[in-house]
């Protein structure tokens, strides 16, 4: 049987992790690259010169089935689902150490970059899936309005949101849920069809939750209370 979860984890002392593009665009590497039992041979890359490889699908013997992720300045989230033995935390493992690695070495530092082991959240339910689908796609919209989340949206800074997720930040699978090329390979889109009919569904699904916003995050919160985690 098939198990879901919510992964994350931040810098060690809430430090930032992705200080510039390029390290978002080498998470994104490793978060595919690793995504594979066998072992990683381009983990120099760099992405100084030359496109991404993984733009173009490859053979892999996956470890999990990534549904949704996003990256932001100081911390990660992944809804995944292992598909292998120790699936989840082979893939973190090699994704955390594999990171670290290119960071320290990029910013001549030393030492751990992650704030502990990666915390995980079970997903037992479609709707405890599509609370945190839109949790993670909603994230970066900190980056334009800190205050969001106690204000709350009316209607036109919604659209000023989508906006803002649909041409100003390409981190995140939310591109893709739309139905826009961003980084497809990443993840398993016959995901998406489980919810929606076409993308366009999804954004509908996805504004109508950023409309009630307080009402839902209080599911989400109340979901990681009870694992005992708390929420980046």
């Amino acid at each position: 049987m098939l198990e879901f979860y919510h992964t994350y984890n931040r810098g060690t002392e809430k430090r930032k992790i992705f200080l510039e593009d390029t390290d978002y665009l080498r998470a994104v590497h490793d978060a595919y690259e690793f995504n594979d039992v066998d072992d990683v041979v381009n983990i120099a890359y760099r992405f100084d010169k030359s496109p991404p490889s993984f733009l173009l699908e490859k053979q892999r013997q996956k470890l999990v089935n990534l549904i949704c992720w996003n990256l932001m300045p100081n911390h990660y989230h992944f809804f995944l689902c292992p598909i292998r033995d120790n699936g989840l935390s082979k893939y973190h493992k090699k994704f955390g150490v594999g990171f670290t690695n290119f960071f320290n070495n990029k910013y001549k530092r030393s030492g751990v970059l992650f704030q502990g082991k990666y915390k995980k959240v079970r997903v037992v339910n479609d709707t405890q899936a599509l609370q945190l689908i839109c949790y993670i796609h909603a994230n970066p919209l900190d980056l334009w309005k800190p205050d969001w989340k106690k204000t709350g949206l009316n209607n036109s800074e919604i659209v000023r949101a989508m906006d803002f997720l649909e041409n100003k930040y390409r981190w995140s699978s939310h591109l893709d849920w739309l139905g826009i090329k961003n980084f497809p390979s990443l993840i398993d889109n016959n995901f998406i069809s489980r919810f929606f009919e076409t993308p366009e569904k999804y954004r509908e699904f996805f504004m109508n939750w950023l409309k009630y916003y307080s009402k839902n995050i209080k599911s989400v919160q109340q979901l990681l209370k009870n694992m005992g985690v708390g929420l980046p």
